[in-house]
């Protein structure tokens, strides 16, 4: 059995005590040790400090998760062999997922409330980054890595309104045996946006061309940055952060949150308890007091009612601007996506649905309401 960590790792109780080099990032010893935990300061906070960073000792909990993958080719799920690689590609995704759940107390707790009930097998769905559409630091920047391993572009989504497209890849199949899961299972979608940044104000622009140009290339290093948490620019001033977060909430949320991971999505139909319908995930997530993003209502429904997604509200995190001022800003939440059964295969037993048998890809009206998720009106709502 493998012992690094993925998205899809066996929980167990124990723990384990990771070190780290204080010289950051040229003493990196692996993709899989460089975790930087944050402490939270309550269920739905957590302070983002300089000391939280390298030179500590990381207790990281290993879990099972098996990550879904969903997408097909016109002949069913496509092909592409890792080879020798699969290690490398599912250590990084680790160090993505384990900054994700260091700095974002809800999705952990959340993780671990669903597999008290379900067991030790959760599944997601897709992950979600976002990126700024200029001087090489859009959606191309982040699918290069996925993209060298196997993965394939599949549909662009607009949305005009928040200036924003969007394109997600499905994954290569990836031969298993029945009953693989862990870091032996499949893998997820993925989604990733862009800010159209020309379409901003002028002064938007000059802030945003601001950061990604003394980034240098670091824009060539996309998947590295979120899987060592870290920004490829220097922090911005606090009045920057206000000019963009009046004009478009997403560029301020990327701005100070950079190629991190923004959602993961726990499939629920992969669940194995009551909590597989996403209306009773739903409502067993509010009855343990987290807030869930009502834009559009809790519950997000395709035109043709086969998705069904839901999403907590983004955690807030403590942030030191670069003029010394603090202030908290929005970090990431975590998704829930239902995926029914296609009409045409409404005759096969529930035994025999497999996932490409299931609703395939994202649709505007359920993204558009998701983005809402780090929004100052969702995270100052009160929790219903």
């Amino acid at each position: 059995m493998r012992t690094s960590t993925m998205f899809s790792l066996c929980y167990s109780t124990t723990f384990k005590a990771t070190s780290h080099s204080s010289a950051f990032p040229s003493s990196l010893h692996s993709l899989t040790s460089a975790f930087f935990p944050l402490q939270p300061k309550s269920r739905n906070f957590v302070s983002l400090k300089e000391s939280s960073f390298p030179g500590n000792s990381i207790p990281t909990k290993r879990r099972s998760l098996c990550v879904v993958s969903g997408s097909k080719s016109d002949d069913g799920f496509h092909e592409s062999s890792f080879e020798g690689a699969e290690s490398f590609f599912r250590s990084v995704m680790a160090s993505m997922e384990t900054v994700y759940l260091n700095r974002n107390p809800t999705a952990k707790a959340i993780l671990e409330l669903v597999q008290s009930v379900d067991g030790e097998q959760i599944c997601y769905d897709h992950l979600a980054f976002r990126t700024f559409g200029v001087n090489g630091y859009g959606i191309d920047s982040m699918a290069k890595f996925f993209l060298d391993f196997g993965y394939t572009p599949r549909e662009e989504l607009r949305f005009p309104a928040k200036k924003l497209k969007a394109l997600w890849f499905s994954p290569p199949s990836v031969p298993l045996l029945d009953g693989d899961s862990g870091v032996n299972g499949p893998l997820p979608r993925v989604f990733i946006s862009e800010l159209l940044v020309d379409q901003m104000s002028a002064q938007t622009q000059d802030i945003i061309r601001k950061y990604t140009e003394i980034s240098g290339g670091a824009n060539k290093h996309a998947a590295l940055a979120s899987a060592i948490g870290s920004l490829t620019w220097g922090k911005p001033l606090y009045s920057e952060f206000q000019q963009l977060a009046r004009e478009s909430e997403y560029a301020a949320w990327t701005l100070v949150n950079g190629y991190a991971l923004n959602h993961a999505t726990i499939s629920t139909h992969r669940l194995k308890s009551h909590l597989r319908n996403i209306k009773s995930l739903n409502q067993f997530i509010e009855d343990n007091g987290f807030k869930l993003n009502s834009q559009g209502g809790v519950l997000k429904v395709s035109p043709d009612g086969l998705l069904l997604q839901s999403s907590t509200v983004a955690d807030s995190v403590s942030f030191q601007f670069s003029d010394g001022v603090t202030e908290s800003v929005p970090c990431s939440y975590i998704e829930f996506a239902e995926r029914l059964v296609l009409p045409q295969y409404k005759n096969i037993s529930e035994g025999e649905v497999k996932e490409f048998h299931r609703r395939d890809g994202f649709e505007v009206g359920n993204a558009d309401k998701i983005f809402e998720s780090t929004s100052m009106e969702q995270l100052t709502r009160k929790a219903a």
